[in-house]
């Protein structure tokens, strides 16, 4: 995907978020396409996963602003921000299943908060996202039942339920074997290609973003904002900025 195929879906415009009197980020703009697998890349405490809070509607900016399909987050009603939200799947880094519920009760969680399907509908629904992720049958194991891959899966699943547009991931594949890992970015891969869902990663995970990332921005501490964008590939291979070059060929800073 490319600026040139299509008008952005989300527009993050000079952005900039403050922890009381401590700017996290300042004056950060980018966009990001229909159907895109985009990318914010970084070192611990650049401001990544605070970027994401901001543009799933979760913190407010000190300035600028985030849209999403032509709607101003920051400064809509609630009843608009709301809708937008369900256009919103988000899996966190931490599953974040409620360990007293079944996977088909964590997943069937958002449809009875936000639809009026009936029950028999909900459950089919809930069948068909645990198929997608490959966790068929497991409908009443509960979370402590599962590997840490099969929790990421079922949170995606959960996040699926209301086949949002799109789908933000903080960093997933946190606490992940290689080969585990591996397994989830195929699965990614194929709901982005199969359903065309637009999907925005938070990560350092240097194997999941050469594998899956089709545009990145990468954030740094003391810059308080971008210092490159670009393809992965770009950046490994033609960056110019020694941060960049350290970050994508594991040397140390």
């Amino acid at each position: 995907m490319s600026p040139s195929d299509t008008e952005p879906v989300i527009i993050v415009e000079n952005l900039t978020a403050r922890y009381g009197d401590v700017t996290i980020l300042k004056d950060v703009s980018f966009e990001v396409y229909r159907g895109e697998r985009f990318m914010i890349l970084g070192g611990s405490g650049c401001g990544k996963s605070t970027l994401l809070k901001h543009m799933i509607g979760l913190l407010k900016p000190y300035a600028g602003r985030v849209i999403i399909n032509g709607i101003d987050i920051c400064r809509a009603d609630e009843e608009t921000l709301q809708a937008v939200r369900k256009q919103i799947g988000v899996l966190f880094q931490a599953d974040a299943l409620f360990g007293s519920m079944s996977l088909s009760q964590n997943v069937a969680l958002p449809l009875t908060e936000y639809t009026d399907l009936p029950s028999d509908l909900i459950r089919e629904i809930v069948r068909m996202k645990l198929g997608l992720v490959d966790l068929s049958g497991f409908d009443n194991h509960m979370p402590a039942e599962l590997s840490g891959g099969m929790r990421k899966r079922a949170g995606l699943a959960r996040a699926m339920a209301l086949d949002p547009m799109f789908l933000f991931f903080d960093e997933p594949w946190a606490g992940l074997d290689p080969v585990t890992a591996a397994e989830l970015d195929i699965l990614i891969r194929s709901i982005n290609e199969g359903i065309g869902t637009t999907m925005v990663f938070v990560t350092q995970e240097l194997a999941s973003i050469l594998t899956l990332a089709q545009r990145v921005i990468m954030l740094h501490k003391e810059a308080k904002g971008i210092i490159a964008r670009g393809t992965p590939g770009e950046l490994r291979e033609k960056s110019t900025d020694s941060r960049v070059l350290n970050f994508f060929n594991r040397h140390a800073m």
